[in-house]
């Protein structure tokens, strides 16, 4: 296994990488967060953490696809936990309501990706790769998975997800 990078070296291998993965690293974010921006900090976050690692170059791709589906399931559950505590301060008293979050908010999308982010991560994360376009050699590759299993896995967190929705 390759050694990680010195501390403060960059891979000499990252510009190549970045070039050719960063727009599936950031689909695969957006799928999952439903707003670009977002999805760009987290393919941000995601280079940065490629950038400190072991990963081969040809494992690169599929490493990064799951990387952006944790990363954006993460922020999803803080961008939870965060409302929370702000919905908290608001009934306290504490903090006025953000208009613009309310008009920018779209309630399905919140739902979908709630109930996405109680999924098993496996299920969520072959859900969230697949319906960003990888195929099921790309989802089995990525996730160490038999490519004969990805079916069953899909169809297990759609039927997940079909449940936490209807909820």
């Amino acid at each position: 296994m390759p050694k990680p990078p010195a501390p403060g070296a960059v891979r000499p291998d990252l510009e190549q990488v970045f070039r050719a993965s960063y727009p599936r690293v950031v689909a695969v974010a957006a799928k999952v967060l439903g707003c670009q921006n977002e999805a760009e900090d987290v393919a941000q976050e995601v280079f940065l953490a490629f950038g400190r690692s072991s990963v081969p170059a040809g494992a690169a791709a599929g490493w990064l696809s799951v990387a952006a589906a944790h990363t954006a399931l993460n922020h999803i559950r803080a961008g939870r936990r965060r409302a929370d505590r702000e919905e908290a301060a608001r009934d306290d008293g504490l903090v006025a309501p953000d208009v613009a979050d309310t008009v920018v908010a779209s309630e399905d999308r919140r739902r979908v990706r709630a109930a996405l982010a109680r999924l098993p991560r496996r299920q969520a994360v072959a859900l969230v790769l697949r319906h960003s376009g990888l195929s099921y050699a790309e989802v089995a590759a990525a996730l160490d998975l038999s490519p004969g299993s990805v079916g069953t896995t899909i169809r297990r967190a759609e039927t997940a997800l079909r449940e936490e929705l209807e909820s």
